[in-house]
């Protein structure tokens, strides 16, 4: 994200209902387990009378180094059965924001808690949340070397960068399918961090795009699909029929060519729905 380029916005649209279970991470020793808070009175969800959800991108999105961003609105569309719009992009040089180099990679990176802090006072009077995506690197405080994303689960805003995705960031070779991995992994952290604010925490029931990572390959080992457990808490927020869910996420993974999630939901599909159907 350069001075002077735009932040890339996107919001969420959805009706939503006004409480959710929210289960989190509570450690004990070295051991993670789940700690639980339910029927919680915070407004995790979009009201049924409206909402959006709105993406902003920020710095430049190169064809060729970055992921589609009507790709992305659409499955964010589809996961989240809402709304989702696409603002038009905003110059980095309003938020002031803090700013270094990173001593391992030598390249720049923003503060999440100032883009975050900015945000919170940009959230449209119609949206629901507000996400703004970059392809800079980012890091949520002086201590981290990086982080890929973060949000708040109260303010219901987010930052997210794609930068890591791209082979090319790491001085590997890109290979011939190396688009479609740098989608999957967008999508899998536009996801994950867009749960959050929907009142999804870590999961640590099963394998689960909201299972928390520390670096690339444990969030490469994630599904981008929802566990049961997540899947209910969303359903639940948010009020959508799973079976029209899932076969809008089918058709969109399938468009995507993420075979392995479409076969993944059309057995769900065949478990649930009734036969004939």
């Amino acid at each position: 994200m350069c001075l002077g380029e735009p932040l890339r916005l996107m919001t969420v649209l959805s009706r939503c209902r006004s409480r959710a279970l929210a289960i989190g991470w509570r450690f004990t020793g070295n051991r993670a387990r789940p700690s639980i808070s339910s029927g919680a009175r915070v407004r995790f969800g979009p009201t049924r009378t409206g909402g959006s959800s709105t993406c902003n991108p920020s710095g430049s999105f190169p064809e060729q180094q970055s992921p589609s961003l009507g790709k992305l609105r659409e499955y964010a569309a589809a996961f989240f059965q809402t709304e989702v719009k696409a603002l038009p992009p905003v110059s980095v040089d309003t938020g002031g924001f803090t700013s270094r180099t990173n001593s391992m990679t030598r390249r720049r990176q923003i503060l999440t808690e100032d883009v975050l802090r900015w945000l919170k006072g940009k959230l449209p009077a119609d949206g629901f949340c507000l996400l703004a995506i970059t392809m800079e690197d980012l890091y949520p405080e002086p201590s981290w070397n990086f982080v890929f994303g973060q949000a708040s689960m109260t303010e219901r805003v987010g930052i997210y960068s794609f930068a890591r995705y791209d082979p090319a960031f790491y001085g590997e070779a890109r290979g011939k399918d190396y688009q479609a991995l740098l989608l999957r992994r967008s999508v899998k952290v536009l996801t994950h961090e867009t749960g959050h604010m929907f009142g999804l925490a870590h999961c640590v029931h099963f394998a689960c795009v909201m299972n928390g990572s520390n670096h690339l390959q444990e969030s490469d080992r994630r599904p981008l699909h929802l566990c049961p457990v997540c899947l209910r808490k969303l359903q639940f927020s948010v009020g959508f029929d799973v079976v029209n869910r899932y076969r809008d996420l089918a058709r969109v993974d399938e468009q995507a060519g993420f075979a392995d999630e479409a076969r993944w939901l059309s057995r769900r599909l065949a478990k649930i729905q009734p036969a004939g159907q």
